[in-house]
């Protein structure tokens, strides 16, 4: 299905693309903390909003 070149230039590409974003996520690490300060409540509220549908849902079907 894949020639050995395509695979060995799958394996090397997936490697350094790996690399390449870690790298610049410990780059901006500092700017994303400053930046992104209150997200994680976002988020629960998110997952809180889907949890109150989820509980509704099963409230009615029953």
């Amino acid at each position: 299905m894949f020639t050995s070149g395509q695979i060995t230039f799958g394996i090397v590409f997936f490697i350094v693309f790996v690399i390449i974003i870690s790298f610049m996520y410990v780059k901006d690490k500092g700017m994303h903390r400053k930046n992104y300060k209150g997200v994680k409540w976002i988020l629960l509220g998110f997952i809180g909003f889907i949890l109150l549908l989820f509980i509704i849902k099963m409230t009615l079907k029953s």
